[in-house]
């Protein structure tokens, strides 16, 4: 069921975005006058569709290739490849007929869509639910890296005070796209030390090897904890342990923090070990067994650090929401770049249908779905403005050029530019959903 979930949920978002996308080409085409003869989600290859209906001299339609979608365009070389079209003298509601400039805004009119989508979502989260966040001053103990944070020069209780110089108001900056993309200086608080620590710029490389954020900075900071409540026919319960009850020691290692005892347990799995239990103030031995999966069996109470609530009216969110969907934008341009330099590699930076729909999760969580799906709207925006033929950025590209020229490209060379560019969106989609299955087996 889970799985049907997040296939359904996949779907759902996608279609989302790929109908309104093709929604903007639609209204720009229509507002020029030039007539549209299709409308798809999905590709309907080779003339067969699973659904189909006609309206106002347009086809609409669900295809079985679940590639995106088109909107077929009367007088433009599209991926439908239907040029017969193009043997006969231009008419009036063709593309081919129109203005470079006025075929520019229709090329234009999916991404722009797409980027007021994103805003629009943003927006609507920003009014419903504000900001919470963990002011940074708040961390009393300091974090919790993992192995990548590790290597680079962190260490457990280190305080990160400062980003670039600039001085790190929010907790979750540190797991930031500023922080994550690279090439960027912590300034570190270790004991009476303040210290400067390099983020490397290929850090995405080893993020994606170690599986997941935590393994840089955990998004949890580090935390005293005590019993709250213990689980039946556990290790917890046979040492006797109790509500308020707190782990200060295991054999000969002395514990403070939670995460202390996380990494003692997972060195003692499947055996018997001696607590050392403070209960009302004293402290007690007591034996315990750890199961097979580092773990004794009881639910802590942690010194959570107050978060902070921020609340913004109906058009005091808009900025709010535009920024976050234009973070989206530029942290993702900024990772392209990346790519293109040589400092991450490309199979480490994509992620494909699986990845996404594991984004979405095996249970319905709406907030986290429009979420998901703001971001993505902006990611297909960035994506479709990229100089490749068949793409809308490619599109563009040979109309900024027309109109440069003064004259149009010739229709040989844009057949055989979108048949290019269609060959390259194949084979970098399979790539994509191979190094997503690839990604998943290894994780498992």
């Amino acid at each position: 069921m889970s799985i049907v979930i997040m296939v359904g949920q996949l779907i759902l978002g996608l279609s989302i975005l790929v109908i309104l996308h093709e929604f903007g080409h639609f209204l720009a085409a229509r507002a020029f006058g030039i007539k549209v003869e299709k409308f798809y989600l999905f590709f309907d290859a080779w003339g067969f569709s699973l659904f189909k209906f006609n309206y106002k001299g347009v086809e609409y339609g669900v295809g079985w290739l679940p590639l995106g979608g088109y909107v077929k365009i009367a007088g433009m070389i599209d991926e439908s490849m239907d040029t017969e079209q193009l043997a006969g003298p231009p008419q009036p509601w063709e593309f081919r007929s129109k203005p470079a400039w006025q075929r520019l805004i229709v090329m234009l009119g999916g991404i722009f869509v797409n980027i007021v989508l994103g805003i629009f979502i943003f927006w609507v989260l920003t009014i419903r639910y504000g900001e919470t966040y963990t002011p940074n001053s708040e961390i009393k103990y300091g974090i919790i890296p993992g192995k990548i944070g590790t290597k680079i020069g962190l260490k457990l209780g280190d305080k990160i005070t400062a980003i670039n110089g600039k001085e790190v108001v929010r907790f979750e900056e540190l797991t930031s796209t500023q922080v994550i993309l690279g090439n960027t200086d912590l300034t570190v608080q270790r004991g009476d030390q303040t210290l400067h620590v390099r983020v490397p710029g290929n850090l995405i490389n080893d993020l994606s090897d170690n599986v997941g954020i935590d393994q840089f900075i955990s998004r949890i900071p580090r935390m005293k904890f005590a019993i709250d409540s213990v689980k039946a026919k556990t290790g917890a319960q046979q040492a006797g342990l109790a509500k308020g009850d707190s782990i200060v020691g295991i054999n000969s290692s002395k514990i403070e923090f939670f995460d202390e005892l996380q990494t003692q347990l997972q060195q003692y799995k499947g055996k018997a070990v001696q607590l050392s239990v403070k209960h009302d103030g004293t402290v007690l031995q007591k034996d315990a067994q750890v199961d097979k999966n580092g773990v004794l069996g009881f639910i802590a109470k942690f010194d959570i650090p107050k978060e902070k609530k921020l609340t913004f009216g109906f058009f005091g969110s808009l900025p709010v929401g535009a920024t976050k969907a234009w973070g989206t934008f530029t942290d993702n341009a900024k990772g392209l770049g990346k790519v293109f330099k040589g400092e991450v590699k490309f199979n480490k930076a994509v992620s494909g249908p699986v990845a996404i729909a594991t984004m979405f999760g095996s249970h319905i969580d709406w907030v986290r779905f429009w979420s998901l799906v703001g971001f993505l709207s902006m990611v297909l925006a960035l994506t479709n403005l990229l100089p490749i033929p068949a793409l809308d950025g490619g599109h563009a590209l040979f109309l900024i050029i027309e109109m440069i020229k003064g004259k149009p490209l010739s229709d040989k060379f844009l057949e055989r530019a979108q048949i290019v560019g269609f060959v390259i969106l194949i084979t970098l989609m399979v790539f994509v959903f191979g190094n997503d299955i690839v990604k998943q087996v290894i994780k498992h």
